[in-house]
């Protein structure tokens, strides 16, 4: 057997994918695939670091998704140290000797994490946030950080420390955000699995602009530890993936209980590495959006509407439905002001001048909050919340655009307008991603198309109150019967 042919073999679902070397074929393995491969000895770490290094120093000059590279030579190492280990008999768990890379928001101790700010732009922190922590306890080997907008905030990825991260199916377009440079990453194949973070789409709109898939998991899913904020439930760590299946796999390793966090769900993330294709169905009620009372750029939602026709085959019965949204706008960004004074309203009056315009505005809005005001918004989505339980106890899943537009410029830092309405703020053309957040919903985009210049567009699909299983089969059971993901990026 060839080396192609033994490659190929690791994965019917991979093989009309791999391209004409060695190298790209082991960096467009599904992750799953690549896991037991090492596991089985049918690829060392070695071969799978030195593949995902070539590919990064090929293809990321052209996108800029890592900003921040372990050094080769000790990459290398922990590679041969996870192969000696599997000769010596010992696994070092499901990720075992895989190459990961790390949002630039998550510390990683002795690897540089700048939250993409210049205040932070050589720092080195001295300890792994739990995110690492259950990444390298099953066995990963960090390549390096990926690029953020500064502190996460909006959903388009560039800074001051390292410029912008360019969307590998047109380069002169942005790649959304806060998760961009993961995205990017994963879409290019210069690392298998990459972790990222969710507050107002940001594992949403990214994967949705780069024709991959990502999920918010339920707040307390997957552990933020450490954070200042312990029982915010707005902000929430998870995985990307180039599929469902290996971003099932990857939250079976980056969800479980964690008893720092006090909104910690008491549940093993085990249960997400079980087969997804096992669930017929015949006679679920889905919903599918109409227009949630906001501008949307056609392309967008003729693409998503289109997708009606494959829930239908999938044996879905699928009705216009829509949630009621009511103070769902005020509920979100009045607490995403007050998170952002409480997270860095100190740093105003010693380094404001170092902060961007996003960070200033955040701050000012949320020193306004009264108590009253705060308590109010607390009884809103109480009932935001119960109205969504409501309508996915009649639907167990809504369907809907990830955000409005198309991916757009990349030195544009958000779109002003759409479909001719002024938008309010830098973060108002996503709308339809964080009114999902605020109601705690999990949720994920999954590929369903291209726009008629080759964009890509994902289906945002929104499960019930802590059914990250569901969700993830019913995301599984779409992508197989669309394969919309199997297309790769110009760059690539």
């Amino acid at each position: 057997m060839t080396r192609r042919d033994a490659l190929a073999a690791l994965s019917v679902a991979a093989a009309p994918l791999l391209a004409s070397n060695a190298s790209s074929d082991i960096c467009y393995l599904r992750a799953v695939d690549m896991a037991d491969a090492i596991r089985s000895k049918k690829l060392s770490a070695r071969e799978v670091m030195a593949a995902h290094l070539k590919q990064i120093n090929r293809v990321n000059p052209k996108v800029n998704a890592f900003v921040t590279l372990a050094a080769e030579e000790a990459l290398m190492a922990q590679a041969a140290a996870a192969d000696e280990s599997l000769a010596n008999g010992k696994w070092l768990g499901p990720l075992h000797g895989m190459p990961v890379g790390v949002k630039d928001l998550h510390e990683t101790a002795g690897m540089r994490t700048t939250f993409g700010s210049p205040l932070h732009s050589d720092y080195i922190p001295d300890f792994d946030c739990r995110v690492v922590q259950r990444e390298k306890a099953a066995g990963a080997i960090v390549v390096g950080k990926t690029n953020v907008p500064e502190f996460g905030l909006g959903s388009q990825t560039f800074n001051k420390v390292f410029g912008a991260t360019r969307n590998p199916y047109d380069v002169t377009k942005t790649c959304g955000g806060s998760t961009g440079g993961g995205s990017v990453a994963m879409a290019c194949g210069m690392v298998p699995l990459a972790d990222g973070s969710d507050m107002g789409g940001s594992l949403r709109n990214p994967p949705n602009f780069c024709n991959i898939v990502g999920i918010r998991p339920s707040a307390g899913r997957v552990s933020n530890f450490p954070t200042k904020m312990g029982w915010f439930t707005l902000s929430v760590p998870g995985p990307v993936a180039r599929n469902v299946t290996d971003c099932a796999f990857f939250l079976s390793v980056l969800a479980g209980y964690d008893h720092h966090s006090p909104i910690s769900i008491d549940q093993p993330g085990a249960q997400f590495a079980q087969p997804l294709g096992r669930r017929d169905f015949k006679g679920v009620r889905v919903a599918m959006f109409k227009d949630l009372g906001l501008p949307w750029e056609p392309e967008v939602t003729s693409a998503v509407k289109a997708q009606r026709k494959v829930f239908e085959s999938l044996g879905c019965i699928v009705e216009e439905a829509e949630p009621d949204f009511l103070d769902a706008e005020e509920c979100f960004m009045t607490l995403r002001h007050w998170s952002s004074e409480a997270s860095y309203g100190d740093l105003m009056a010693t380094q404001g001048s170092q902060l961007n315009e996003y960070v200033h505005w955040h701050v000012e809005e949320g020193r306004k909050i009264t108590g009253p005001q705060l308590s109010r918004i607390e009884v809103k989505r109480t009932a935001l919340h119960q109205r969504m339980c409501a309508f996915l106890s009649k639907y167990e899943f809504f369907i809907l655009p990830v955000n409005q537009v198309l991916p757009f410029d990349v030195n544009t830092h958000y779109p002003t307008e759409i479909a001719g309405v002024k938008m309010e703020n830098y973060i108002s053309w996503m709308k339809s991603a964080y009114y999902i957040s605020i109601t705690g919903a999990p949720a994920m985009s999954v590929p369903c198309g291209f726009s008629p210049g080759g964009l890509p567009i994902g289906v945002q699909i929104v499960g019930r109150h802590h059914d990250e299983w569901g969700l993830l089969q019913l995301g599984f059971a779409f992508e197989q019967a669309t394969n919309t993901g199997a297309r790769r990026p110009v760059v690539v």
